[in-house]
């Protein structure tokens, strides 16, 4: 069920009806006890459960096991490990927890990778094969396992105390509008919106569907639009010029951000008219002055969570520059690793790790320059780490490493005499024109979710802008309806 489909509306319809019945039969009863209170918000968890199940089962009921498995599993360890005395079993249980769930992520999403790495270094894997050829990979199951494994680390550290109901951590799994895709939610965020209650008129239905809104034309306006001639660069490196592949390439760095930026935004609207806060997992990325501000920037929730889960457990930047070097590589080539199983992904890991290490060298070392030269200097930090991210989304894209060398060589080697078709390149100058506006605008208004709230009560939720604000999303809502390309599976239901 993609986000962008009509069934999805449907389906989230329903969803909204329900709740908001719950919610203003809540409110009409708000008189009662405590306890029946707590059956009113039981009631909302089970019917998000049940619909968010139904959700996930659309493209495999049976994986849906899967989910189970691990939330039962690792509901039950935290509490074991909470309960626990001694700090040595504590650690014993943590040990068992990340071998159920990292066992079972590296079973199906790594494990022909290494067959056939094993294969290749000589060791006889052909009667094993088979069964690794068949393994089929989980919808979200990169996600709901990081989830998993972030809420048993809190209540080890003691950062958390475990959950006592159930239902509770299974809606923290399973909330289907961050479940396929991101983004990757922490226990300590999520758990305390399950418990409180509100009224039924503090949701912001408004802006929430103005995020799916935005959501909807960044997928089916941009991103689709520029997935064709990025496919057909991509698909034709060895015969077309280097003019074309600068498209292509240009064209997949616009396409990536705008296809995972739409869904999450989507993923956040739709929460947020359900009555839940989904983190930011974008900010305008592509106007970072470095490296390490871009993954403050670009998939917030998985830098984040590498960093709070793997970097600073490593020791971070705390036990010298080599140890920091060392721990900087290995998160981001692990970091490569989580989006798929091939060489590329660890490629691009890695060369984003170079990236930030040498970043460090060199602003560790560096002068700021004068002020007159600080509006100069910016430009060309920008335009820097806009080109080296740029480049290494080769290595993303590309099917193998063969694809990765041809196309890296036909950027600046002009190989061939074939050009992209005339309406491809307009799809790109068009979108560009688009995406250019976009973030202008927002570099001038807001730079977060929060300011863009803001700017919504300030302005469009007075009486007097309400009508106006409909009329605005009718339109909106027409012109995504006509101007949308064929759609597409966003590209981060593969990871």
């Amino acid at each position: 069920m993609l986000f962008n489909s009509p069934l999805f509306a449907i389906f989230l319809a329903i969803v909204l009806i329900g709740v908001w019945a719950f919610r203003i039969y809540s409110i009409k009863y708000n008189q009662l006890s405590a306890g029946i209170n707590r059956l009113k918000g039981l009631k909302i968890v089970l019917f998000l459960i049940i619909l968010s199940a139904v959700f996930y089962a659309a493209w495999n009921p049976l994986y849906l096991l899967l989910l189970l498995w691990v939330s039962l599993f690792d509901f039950w360890i935290a509490r074991v490990i909470y309960r626990s005395v001694s700090s040595t079993r504590k650690r014993i249980y943590l040990v068992i927890s990340l071998g159920n769930s990292l066992g079972i992520l590296i079973w199906f999403k790594y494990s022909l990778f290494i067959a056939e790495n094993m294969a290749i270094i000589g060791l006889n894997m052909g009667s094993y094969m088979p069964i690794f050829q068949s393994i089929v990979l989980p919808v979200g199951i990169s996600f709901y396992t990081f989830q998993s494994i972030s809420y048993v680390v809190d209540v080890y550290r003691g950062e958390l105390p475990p959950e006592d109901s159930y239902p509770n951590y299974l809606l923290f799994l399973l909330f289907f509008p961050q479940l396929v895709a991101g983004p990757i939610v922490t226990a300590k965020s999520f758990l305390p919106q399950i418990r409180r209650s509100f009224a039924f008129s503090d949701l912001p239905l408004a802006f929430g569907f103005f995020l799916i809104l935005l959501g909807l034309f960044k997928k089916l306006i941009l991103a689709d639009h520029l997935a064709l001639p990025s496919d057909y660069a991509f698909q034709n490196v060895k015969q077309l010029d280097s003019l074309s592949l600068w498209i292509g390439l240009l064209s997949y760095s616009f396409q990536i951000y705008c296809d995972f930026s739409g869904y999450t935004d989507i993923a956040q609207g739709s929460a947020l008219m359900l009555g839940y806060q989904l983190p930011e997992n974008f900010r305008m990325p592509y106007l970072s002055k470095g490296f390490s501000e871009f993954w403050t920037r670009w998939h917030i929730s998985l830098s984040s969570w590498l960093r709070d889960y793997l970097y600073i457990p490593l020791g971070g930047n705390r036990l010298g520059r080599l140890l920091t070097i060392r721990n900087l590589v290995l998160v981001m080539v692990l970091g490569g690793l989580w989006h798929g199983a091939s060489w590329n992904f660890f490629i691009w890991g890695f060369c984003h790790g170079l990236l930030l290490v040498l970043e460090r060298f060199f602003r560790s070392s560096s002068v700021r320059p004068p002020i007159p030269f600080e509006y100069v200097s910016n430009v060309l930090m920008i335009s820097f780490t806009f080109f080296a991210v740029t480049i290494l989304w080769i290595p993303f894209r590309s099917p193998n490493f063969e694809t990765s060398l041809w196309y890296l060589q036909g950027l600046f080697v002009k190989n061939a005499e074939f050009s992209l078709p005339y309406s491809y390149q307009m799809n790109f100058f068009y979108s560009f024109i688009l995406i250019t506006i976009g973030h202008f605008f927002g570099k001038r208004v807001f730079n977060t979710n929060e300011q863009m709230l803001d700017l919504f009560k300030k302005h469009a939720f007075s009486k007097g802008n309400l009508g106006f604000l409909g009329f605005s999303y009718a339109i909106v809502l027409i012109l995504i309806v006509l101007y949308s390309a064929e759609g597409l599976p966003f590209v981060y239901f593969v990871f």
